[in-house]
């Protein structure tokens, strides 16, 4: 930097010349001088004073940014995980809807080693096999006495086989901290529940997700860390559960079945208060899924969801409400059942000689084939289907569990007359218990379609009208008469009203055709049958019994009596106190004398 001298000769010269002062040169350049550096001054912090002010503007520029992002986005809750770890640990209980727990979380702890600080490779792994007698004492010890820097012994162990490998010593064995999926009420309600098992995992933490069931299907929501302490409320009732249940496993066992099912839904709520398929499993300790077989073998098989049976004579009461409906028929219209009725090169027979005609109360009360089939003639078959369609019987059902989706229907692949004639019967078209349970209500209710649900809800939750009132109410009587009088004389309880259809279809053969003593019985029910509340279905796998001499396989021996000994269990259960079933007035014509 060149810099102006002071005292310039030439300046001080002049003004010697003219008689001046020279000093006053030097305190002019001088002044001069200091006024160019503070000028510089001032310009170098005005600069950064723009500089921080440009800085100010920009944080509360972002702060206001993420305030506004904070207020229109959802609340959530700090992910809760173990110490360390970045995986989630937290789900949400499950309850019953009196709100006792049906599946909840259980602080637990990981076994793991780590081979090269082991003391005692050989003691510890004989311990360890003699507390966990599951464990390979070979594949073990080749383990730690390998070149393996890390072994996984145990996902979850309980405290005291904890206390146990403590008071081994070794400090090649650790713990990790970890929650697990605990259902304290063990195999009940096994195929509702589901089960869950662990996704992410490390030696801190593991993530538990749902892998059937409602845990599935409602995983995200069990995972939210927000409804931490919000359950997940369900409609099942755990005493009524129990009972259904218990009463389940006898008839299955009495009636020599390889499997049953039974569901008990809320006419008006569509609320599923209680589902039970058999055999079950406790999820505590999953099975896994088999590779071989027939998969509807399995435990795991949900039979009250998943299973798409052929559910025989429990239709007709469909048949029957439909041709009321459309006034094609009253309850006492007289119904040619001659047979065998004949379509091509087939032929539609009764189980027995019922004469020539029936009329349709008695048609539902015998349990006629021909008498059905004629009235599915009446209907038709497009006016067929979208009834029944309308019923929820043609997709799957909206229950929520994960296996639900996999229940749909087979349907006809030509939806002809023949297939309208043996669809009004419940044979060429196939559905789950769950879809029965559902059209049951539709008729129990007055005639709403109402879906059935897992969920507790708050009050009636009907759908859309699928058949008047006063078709509805003329089915229930039908049904009140099978019982007193027709096929389901076993299922009446003292007090309690039952009415409900039978239904014995054959069982497919995997190659086609139908086997010849294996069958499906389902028994369809409604309780009180004058003022229903409740629909029970009970369905028996190839049940089989031997009564006054004869073996005897129809839903009326061997669905019936389970479906009775269970309302008779649940009823007071349910809050339901006997009573006297209402009567008729007779008509009274008031004269003068």
């Amino acid at each position: 930097m060149i810099r102006t001298p002071l005292r310039p000769l030439a300046r001080i010269l002049a003004a010697r010349a003219k008689g001046e002062n020279p000093d006053n040169i030097e305190k002019e350049n001088l002044r001069q001088r200091h006024a160019e550096i503070q000028g510089k001054s001032r310009q170098r912090s005005e600069g950064r004073l723009l500089v921080l002010g440009a800085f100010f503007i920009c944080a509360y520029a972002m702060i206001g940014l993420r305030m506004g992002m904070m207020a229109t986005s959802e609340p959530t809750e700090p992910v809760a995980s173990a110490s360390g770890s970045a995986i989630a640990a937290q789900r949400a209980d499950i309850v019953d809807r009196e709100g006792r727990i049906l599946a909840t979380n259980f602080d637990t702890y990981s076994l793991y080693a780590h081979p090269q600080q082991l003391i005692d490779a050989e003691a510890s792994a004989t311990a360890l096999a003699q507390i966990f007698p599951d464990l390979d004492h070979a594949r073990i010890l080749k383990d730690f006495t390998g070149k393996r820097k890390f072994v996984w012994i145990k996902k979850k162990i309980s405290p005291e086989q904890k206390q146990a490998v403590h008071d081994i010593g070794d400090p090649g064995l650790l713990f990790g901290p970890r929650e697990m999926r605990l259902y304290p009420n063990g195999s009940l309600a096994a195929h509702v529940l589901g089960g869950a098992s662990f996704g992410k995992e490390d030696v801190d933490a593991a993530e538990v997700i749902g892998v059937a069931g409602v845990e599935r299907q409602f995983d995200s929501y069990l995972r939210d860390p927000a409804n931490g302490a919000e359950p997940l409320e369900l409609s099942l009732d755990l005493t009524v559960q129990a009972a259904a249940e218990r009463v389940l496993y006898g008839g299955m066992r009495l009636m020599n079945a390889k499997g049953a099912t039974s569901i008990l839904m809320d006419v008006h709520t569509g609320e599923v208060i209680s589902v039970v398929s058999l055999p079950d499993f406790d999820p505590n300790e999953r099975p896994r899924p088999p590779v071989s077989g027939d998969p509807s073998d399995s435990p795991l098989f949900n039979r009250s969801v998943q299973g798409v049976y052929e559910l025989g004579s429990t239709f007709k009461i469909f048949t029957a409400a439909q041709a009321m409906d459309l006034g094609l028929v009253n309850a006492s219209t007289i119904v040619d059942i001659r047979g065998p009725l004949r379509w091509g090169r087939f032929s539609i027979r009764d189980f027995h000689n019922y004469g020539n005609s029936l009329s349709v109360e008695r048609i539902i009360i015998k349990s006629s084939n021909i008498g059905t089939a004629r009235l599915a003639q009446q209907i038709g078959a497009e006016r067929q289907r979208d009834f029944l369609s309308r019923l929820g019987m043609l997709e799957a059902t909206p229950f929520e569990i994960s296996e639900a989706s996999g229940g749909r229907p087979l349907l006809p692949p030509n939806w002809s007359e023949l297939s309208a004639m043996t669809i009004s019967y419940g044979h060429g078209l196939s559905t789950s218990p769950m879809h029965l349970a559902a059209g049951y209500s539709a008729i129990a209710n007055g005639g709403h379609y109402v879906s059935p649900t897992i969920l507790k809800q708050n009050g009636p939750q009907l759908g859309p009208r699928v058949m008047s009132e006063d078709s509805a109410a003329a089915s229930r009587r039908m049904l009140r008469q099978v019982v007193t009088e027709g096929t389901a004389s076993f299922g009446e309880v003292a007090g309690y009203q039952v009415g409900g259809k039978t239904g014995t279809a054959d069982k497919p053969k995997p190659s086609g055709g139908y086997y010849d003593n294996k069958v499906i019985a389902t028994f369809a029910s409604m309780f009180p049958a004058h003022d229903p509340k409740y629909v029970l279905i009970v369905t028996l796998d190839e049940p089989s019994i031997i009564a006054y001499g004869e073996e005897r396989r129809t839903a009326g021996w061997t669905a019936v009596p389970v479906a009775a000994e269970m309302i008779g269990r649940i009823a007071p259960l349910l809050g339901l106190r006997p009573q006297v079933e209402p009567v008729s007035v007779t008509d009274i014509t008031l004269t003068s004398n």
